[in-house]
């Protein structure tokens, strides 16, 4: 176990010391850096993208970045490996709320230019297709209940006033709707 940690800490500070280093613009300590810890960055943005064409781009921007930014990275706040991971999960993270919005713009785009024409079809044929299964349950219904229920929902009268068109009272009235409901809904098959 100790000697698993000694040599990590050797590793730490020795890329430390390449991050130094590219930092001053050396290829070589860049291009050893690379060769040191491509795999582990690779394996990073693999994991969070799910895609290796995509996680490659990203490690070469995660190297990019990097290259350019290596004189900021201290030592004293973290491990350099610690640097380059989060700097390698960031931008896999950046890039799938990249696609995230790419995709929601092209699926806007494409309910705007061509779903319009197909959206009112769609709704005429699903609102044809709900008032013939209406009217199929209506008749299942015995004549008083669907003549309160017309009334009151399709005439637009309160049930106070169903009652006393019908010269009936409201107790009864209510029970045909109630009744009347609930077998239309098993008719539709609503629970």
């Amino acid at each position: 176990m100790d000697s698993a940690v000694t040599a990590r800490a050797a590793e730490s500070i020795e890329l430390a010391a390449l991050l130094h280093r590219c930092g001053e613009a050396d290829q070589e300590a860049f291009a050893e850096l690379y060769d040191r810890t491509s795999a582990r960055v690779f394996g990073l943005v693999l994991r969070v993208l799910h895609d290796p064409g995509y996680a490659e781009e990203t490690t070469q921007e995660v190297y990019l970045q990097i290259w350019r930014t290596a004189a900021t990275f201290d030592a004293d706040k973290g491990s350099a490996v610690t640097w380059l991971m989060t700097l390698a999960h960031r931008r896999a993270v950046d890039r799938v709320r990249a696609e995230q919005a790419h995709t929601q713009r092209e699926v806007a785009y494409g309910i705007r230019v061509l779903g319009n024409e197909f959206d009112e079809v769609t709704e005429e044929v699903e609102r044809r297709l709900e008032q013939q299964a209406v009217l199929e349950g209506l008749a299942t219904l015995t004549d008083t209940q669907r003549e309160a229920i017309s009334l009151a929902y399709y005439g637009g009268r309160t049930y106070a006033e169903v009652a006393h068109y019908l010269g009936v009272g409201l107790p009864t009235v209510k029970s045909r709707i109630r009744d009347g409901l609930t077998r239309l809904k098993r008719s539709l098959g609503v629970t």
